[in-house]
């Protein structure tokens, strides 16, 4: 019979960072014990953030940035990839 942790314990075998939490506790990053009654899961890998600009423009358009045409400002706009919020900033 297969152990209950056999992926786990295979992925922190060849270097996988493991988290483990009590049933119902939080994900916490762990040196496993391999208990029965404890839940692990290989670390999820970060989500990368998204970030685009956008071209202001002085008679009050905006669209993708093109270097060619004269611009009121270039807004950087970032979507954390864990959390989804918004956050923005001017750069130019």
């Amino acid at each position: 019979m297969k152990h209950k942790h056999a992926v786990e314990i295979i992925a922190w075998a060849n270097g996988a960072e493991i988290e483990g939490r009590s049933p119902g506790g939080e994900w916490k990053l762990t040196v496993p014990n391999w208990y029965l009654y404890c839940e692990y899961r290989v670390k999820p890998e970060k989500k990368p953030d998204v970030v685009r600009y956008i071209s202001v423009y002085p008679e009050g358009g905006i669209e993708p940035p093109d270097p060619c045409i004269c611009l009121a400002g270039v807004i950087r706009i970032i979507i954390n990839g864990e959390t989804g919020k918004l956050s923005a900033e001017v750069v130019e």
